[in-house]
């Protein structure tokens, strides 16, 4: 399980002492401050603290003094003209902290945002656990003839349960050798140099705190749909975060930013020609096929 009865406990027992605040607070992400949504085998995210909310953009946008000046309608109309022409700043006046579960190499992954405040779990320090991610069998794929960095379909069952046992025999054979170096009865290997042997699908935590300009980029390219899965399901259970703290701009971001495509002016171009009733074939677009098949898998997108 992603959390022990005294972790849980610890968390129950922060719910139950609340702080006193003059700050704005979203009474949406208060309900599930603290609060893990568990994810993967063992992991899981969690928001710790967060500062301003949808009004704090408004107010960044106008400089004004105070808040609620304008009507509801106005304050979304301006977020969503923000969103829609790419400001930023605005986003970067609302900050949110996160206490993160996951595996190595999603880590790794995730780590490549650099415009946030990191610090992990570390293993020069303690002991890390032996918890280990196993995917489900049907996540564990062949890899894509056309993506070099994706996958393709689920191997058979037969194959997915040897694989699985593959994955399980070498997590624990390295955690035990693990084990075995940092025994201080035996080789009391130093922990820096121990933790070199363990496999990469072995949990780390971190918490990892960012303003919500740069969680909206984030969220862009992670909870997109060719987006790796162990880390997209990171980024959708982050995105229902957002949606409690920020619904106005949440929405904003859905419409023009996670649901939307960006056309080149080649492709604008082959647009008008098509709207102007111009039959245009892909060898005298000037777009490239890979261009060209993108173009037509976003204009059929139902």
């Amino acid at each position: 399980m992603p959390l022990t009865p005294e972790q849980r406990a610890e968390i129950d027992a922060s719910r139950l002492t609340p702080s006193q605040t003059s700050r704005p607070t979203v009474p949406a992400l208060e309900a599930i401050l603290f609060t893990p949504t568990e994810l993967l085998d063992h992991g899981f995210v969690r928001v710790v603290d967060y500062m301003g909310d949808d009004g704090a953009i408004v107010q960044a946008a106008r400089v004004s003094y105070g808040r609620g000046t304008k009507k509801v309608s106005e304050d979304t109309g301006l977020i969503r003209y923000l969103m829609r022409h790419r400001h930023s700043t605005p986003f970067e006046m609302c900050e949110i902290k996160f206490h993160v579960k996951l595996p190595v190499f999603v880590a790794r992954q995730w780590i490549r945002h650099r415009m946030a405040n990191v610090n992990e779990y570390s293993a020069r320090y303690s002991i890390l656990d032996r918890e280990f991610y196993l995917p489900d069998p049907q996540q564990v794929s062949a890899q894509s003839v056309s993506n070099r960095q994706g996958r393709a379909g689920a191997l058979s069952p037969e194959k997915a349960a040897e694989v699985l046992d593959l994955l399980r025999q070498d997590a624990a054979r390295c955690y035990d050798h693990y084990e075995t170096m940092l025994d201080p009865e035996g080789y009391g290997l130093a922990r820096e140099l121990a933790r070199m042997n363990l496999t990469l699908n072995t949990y780390t935590q971190w918490y990892w705190k960012i303003d919500l300009h740069n969680l909206l980029h984030f969220l862009s390219l992670r909870a997109d749909s060719h987006a790796q899965y162990e880390i997209r399901v990171y980024a959708e259970a982050m995105l229902d975060i957002l949606r409690a703290w920020v619904p106005i701009t949440a929405q904003a971001f859905e419409d023009y930013r996670l649901g939307a495509f960006t056309f080149s002016s080649g492709m604008m171009s082959v647009l008008r020609r098509q709207l102007a009733g111009e039959t245009v074939l892909q060898s005298e677009s000037g777009l490239s096929k890979r261009e060209w098949d993108e173009m037509q898998a976003a204009l059929s997108r139902g």
